[in-house]
């Protein structure tokens, strides 16, 4: 009688940076044969941004006075909507399981989509604040490099958010459905129709542990500041910070399968 020997489950999850450049190289290849991810990353923000322009024509001062806090927004949500569809597609077509059945864990899954997802994010980021700033006029007293820097933090957050939420989807139109849950409110306490302190006392408690707040802060300091404040480096450190914490809230809960 012949005695079977279970082969070893796979070894070596911790975080590597070859598994990750991997993982990122795999996903960014898959963008690059779906042109239609690609404009919407890519034109989406820069058109959203060239329509409010001419939606406020005859009042500049209004495109400049919200200009900036949607040039945080718009890439956060567009990063939100690829990333939850893409993780969900992934691990619904069975590839997740496969990748996990390798030696390759969580944590460098995870890595690899916001490093892939991110790079994308630069690139989103550099062409809306350009187009922003210097074909349609946008008048910030701050650097558009801080600009850039807050936009490009609010990308990487949508990614994150985008990466965390697909754990709870079983079906791509679920995770559309996630969008009015997750962004929906922070768009509506954010700050960008009304001062949050202005707010009924509780929404503003509620604003003030939302991340988007921050983003818009954040983009409301450069435009009023020649010089970064402290309150400036406080909301990028928060966006940043809250990103991270999803990530990491992403590798945790991230499955295998869609049951």
């Amino acid at each position: 009688m012949t005695t079977r020997t279970a082969l070893p489950a796979p070894t070596g999850r911790a975080l590597t940076p070859s598994r990750t450049a991997a993982t990122a190289a795999r996903v960014l290849r898959q963008l690059h044969h779906d042109p239609r991810t690609i404009a919407l990353l890519l034109i989406v923000p820069v058109a959203m941004i060239t329509l409010l322009r001419y939606v406020f024509d005859g009042a500049p001062d209004t495109f400049d006075a919200i200009g900036a806090s949607l040039l945080g927004i718009f890439p956060l949500i567009t990063m939100f909507l690829v990333t939850s569809i893409a993780t969900l597609r992934e691990r619904t077509s069975g590839t997740l399981e496969r990748l996990l059945a390798l030696p390759l864990g969580k944590g460098d899954l995870i890595a690899g989509y916001a490093l892939a997802f991110g790079a994308i994010a630069v690139v989103q980021s550099a062409l809306a604040t350009a187009a922003s700033v210097w074909l349609l006029g946008l008048d910030v007293t701050g650097s558009p490099w801080l600009l850039l820097l807050v936009a490009l933090l609010d990308a990487l957050l949508g990614t994150a958010l985008g990466l965390f939420v697909s754990a709870f989807a079983a079906s791509e139109f679920q995770a559309v459905q996630f969008m009015p849950a997750v962004i929906f409110p922070q768009l509506l306490l954010c700050g960008l129709f009304i001062p949050r302190d202005q707010m009924q006392p509780a929404l503003e408690a509620v604003s003030n542990v939302l991340p988007m707040s921050y983003a818009v802060d954040g983009m409301n300091q450069v435009l009023h500041h020649a010089t970064p404040t402290g309150a400036f480096l406080r909301d990028t450190a928060v966006v940043a910070g809250s990103a991270l914490l999803v990530l990491c809230l992403g590798a945790i809960t991230l499955r295998r399968r869609t049951p």
